[in-house]
């Protein structure tokens, strides 16, 4: 079903989209409150916010997708698929030293609005321990985003997604 992954690869992009400009102190904590804040937008179906927030020339893959080609997938997954939640542990953030760059991993999973899942949450800090808990509740994905900061804002340069696939992504 290559439409299905195309909108779970554009909807995994949008989970990290979304920050205001935070400074430049505590980088990985931003970068953070970018995947939070984008999961809100995506679970509330903000395109146009979501779209404002992509760098130039941004990608996602697999696919090799533009922001245009997110911007019409988006609009089709929001609509087939209604109100979801997107849960995640705590994602993996590498920040360089030597340039406005940065790397995140997201291991996430979309569900069913309000879906119970009892213990998730006490795992955040464990991204191994959730994913083990997780995978027997759902599917899961693995995001990796190449970041760039301009302006004070950390944006988001290339996405992408890979499938659970057992014990390995």
């Amino acid at each position: 079903m290559p439409h299905q992954k195309n909108v779970f690869i554009v909807m995994a992009v949008f989970i990290s989209l979304s920050i205001f400009s935070c400074g430049s102190k505590d980088d990985a904590a931003a970068i953070r409150k970018l995947i939070e804040r984008g999961a809100e937008l995506a679970e509330k179906h903000e395109i146009g916010d979501l779209m404002q927030l992509t760098a130039d020339g941004f990608t996602a893959f697999p696919g090799s997708h533009d922001a245009r080609s997110v911007r019409g997938i988006l609009f089709v997954a929001f609509k087939h698929y209604g109100t979801f939640d997107i849960r995640y542990p705590r994602p993996s953030v590498e920040v360089q030293k030597d340039a406005p760059t940065a790397r995140a991993t997201i291991y996430f999973m979309i569900v069913s609005k309000d879906l119970a899942i009892p213990d998730l949450k006490d795992l955040y800090e464990n991204p191994q321990e959730w994913l083990d808990k997780a995978s027997e509740k759902a599917d899961l994905y693995q995001l990796k985003l190449d970041l760039i900061k301009k302006s004070g804002d950390w944006r988001v340069q290339k996405a992408e997604l890979a499938a659970f696939k057992g014990l390995t992504f």
